[in-house]
């Protein structure tokens, strides 16, 4: 089995939705749509290690645009990362990159914040 990969469909579901909830970028509320999705997402054996790390790198794909950029709605739905997700399937990420990441993003919040 996977690593992060939870045997408990109610505990998946749950950690998923926090994942998607605390992501950066996104409305911070989950639909019915979102839990169907994790349920999914769970039955295809998806690791919340592999959602993790779309959500994060789909995050910073967002965040990191240019600053002339007009500025991007908030995202609605978990299924805005399925794409990113089969991306992290089939080209896994170091977890060197993964972490370069979360310490921008980190860094990004904490700028916005003040």
């Amino acid at each position: 089995m996977d690593a992060g990969f939870s045997s408990d469909p109610k505990d998946y579901i749950k950690q998923a939705l926090e994942l998607f909830r605390n992501t950066p970028g996104t409305l911070a509320r989950v639909s019915r749509e979102d839990r169907r999705l994790a349920a999914d997402l769970h039955a295809r054996g998806i690791s919340l290690s592999t959602l993790e790390e779309a959500f994060t790198l789909a995050a910073a794909r967002r965040c990191f645009r240019p600053p002339d950029a007009l500025p991007l709605a908030p995202v609605r739905s978990m299924h805005y990362f399925i794409p990113v997700i089969e991306e992290i399937l089939a080209n896994p990420l170091a977890p060197s990159y993964i972490a370069y990441l979360k310490s921008k993003l980190k860094n990004l919040q904490g700028n916005t914040n003040r």
